[in-house]
Parts: C-alpha cells; structure tokens; sequence
C-alpha cells in the first residue's frame, strides 16, 4: 500500500473529528443563547453552517449532542482547575485565596456560558444532569477539605454548613456575573468576592494560615 493510501484514512477521520467539533462549537453557541430545551437540531445544524443530514451523520439527536458537550466541558473544568484546593492556596490570606480559586471558575464560565445553561435547565439529558451533580459533589467536598485546612478546628458537621454556603454563594453570584458583560460583569464580581470574604472570614480567619 502507498503512504498516500494510507494517509486517506486518516485525512478523512481528522476531517470528521473537525466537524464534530464544529457542530459541538455550534451547539453550544445555540444552547448558551435559548437553552437546551428550545434548541433544535436545524437551528445548531444553521450556526455551524452546515445541512441538517450532515448533523445526523455525527449525532443522532439533541441529545447526544448535548450529552457530548456537557462531557467535554466537564473534563476540560476538572484538568484546568483540580489543583487549586492545595494547602498552600489554603494558607494564603483569604481575599488572596478567594482570588485563586474563585477567578479561574468565573474565567471558565464567563468562556464557556452553555456550561451554567446546561447545569441550570431541568430537562437536559439525565446523563449530563448526573454528571453535574457528580462534579457539584466533588467541588463542594473539595471547598469542605479547603476550609478544614484553613480551620482544623472546625467540627466536620460546621465545616460541612460553611462550604455549603460558601459555595451557594458562589452558585448564586455567579450568575449575576454571567448576566453582564464589561465593567459591570467585573463590579459583580467584585460584590461577590466581597459577599464570600464577609461570610468566610468569622470562620477561617483573613491573613495567612499556618496549614499542617
């Protein structure tokens, strides 16, 4: 066999890994704007400029696709920010630990805003649903482990109160960020690193933290 022979193969799987990835490009521009519920297969098949068939060749259904996006926005979330409940982030004075842990989920969110649409609308996919609720699980236990190393005397019952809050707060504001854009979206996220710095401080304390 030549190499261009060979090649072909592969030419044509790179052609069909591109165009799945502009149709999950495309579906999420179209979940971003009117959620997963009023999204159509035409309409994500039009924002990718493609025929609704050539859609159906990669994806059977809005579901799938749906199913398919939230997956990889979920890896991409875990790889780019599951090292930032450490000790030493833990140990910093708590406006700058605020700063570290909350300013990459906003950036994240702010990037990919299909990724709150999709965790927000009751009817997407039961597997995507899960899979939000298994990463809500993971992250809030992660908040319980920061604020346990930042407070060790804490019992495990109000360490578990705090970092519920803590992160409805988080939660919350948000989305209120997410509503806005240019100077307000950053004075919201002002008010909200203010709201998580007055609640938190009474518990864990606001300059530095000696973390064993």
């Amino acid at each position: 066999m030549s190499v261009s022979e060979e090649q072909k193969p592969r030419r044509r799987q790179a052609r069909g890994e591109r165009r799945a990835a502009q149709l999950l490009e495309a579906a999420a521009e179209v979940f971003g704007k009117v959620g997963y519920t009023a999204a159509s297969t035409n309409a994500i098949a039009r924002e990718a400029g493609v025929s609704p068939g050539t859609l159906y060749q990669f994806f059977p259904n809005k579901e799938a696709i749906a199913i398919e996006l939230g997956g990889t926005l979920i890896h991409r979330m875990q790889e780019a920010h599951g090292e930032l409940f450490t000790a030493e982030n833990a140990a910093l004075p708590l406006d700058r630990m605020i700063d570290v842990v909350v300013d990459p989920f906003i950036a994240f969110n702010c990037e990919n805003p299909v990724f709150l649409a999709l965790a927000q609308d009751g009817d997407v996919p039961g597997a995507v649903a899960q899979e939000h609720d298994a990463l809500h699980s993971s992250l809030l236990q992660r908040v319980d482990t920061l604020i346990g190393l930042r407070s060790p005397g804490l019992s495990p019952a109000e360490r578990s109160r705090i970092a519920a809050m803590a992160f409805g707060l988080f939660k919350a504001g948000l989305a209120l960020v997410l509503a806005h854009e240019g100077a307000e979206r950053d004075a919201y996220v002002a008010e909200l690193k203010k709201a998580l710095y007055g609640y938190l401080a009474p518990h864990v304390g606001t300059g530095p933290a000696t973390v064993a």
